[in-house]
C-alpha cells in the first residue's frame, strides 16, 4: 500500500482532539469547539471537501479535520489513544 499506512495520530493531532465529560456528554470533540469528531467524520464520509467543511464549520482548521480523520482511523484499527479530560 501507499503512504496512507503511516501513523497520522501524531502528538500534534492528538492535542486537537479532547474528551471532557462536561462537554457533549463526553464525546470526543475538536479542542476549543463543541464540534464532535463524529460530525467531522460524517462530513468526510458524505464527500465534503476540506473547503466545504470549513465553510460549514468556520471554527475548524485543516489540521483539526485531519486530526479527526486520524482519530477515526486509529479507532478503526482499535488503537487506544488516551485523551485528557481537561476542559477545552
Amino acid at each position: 500500500m501507499g503512504n496512507c499506512e503511516n501513523e497520522f495520530m501524531t502528538p500534534e493531532a492528538a492535542e486537537l482532539i479532547t474528551v471532557d465529560p462536561g462537554i457533549l456528554h463526553g464525546q470526543a470533540h475538536i479542542r476549543g469547539t463543541r464540534i464532535p469528531v463524529s460530525v467531522v467524520l460524517d462530513c468526510i464520509a458524505a464527500g465534503m471537501s476540506h473547503s466545504e467543511i470549513l465553510t460549514e464549520y468556520p471554527t475548524l482548521s485543516i489540521e483539526a479535520i485531519r486530526a479527526a480523520a486520524a482519530y477515526g482511523a486509529a479507532l478503526a484499527r482499535e488503537d487506544v489513544f488516551p485523551l485528557g479530560s481537561q476542559a477545552s
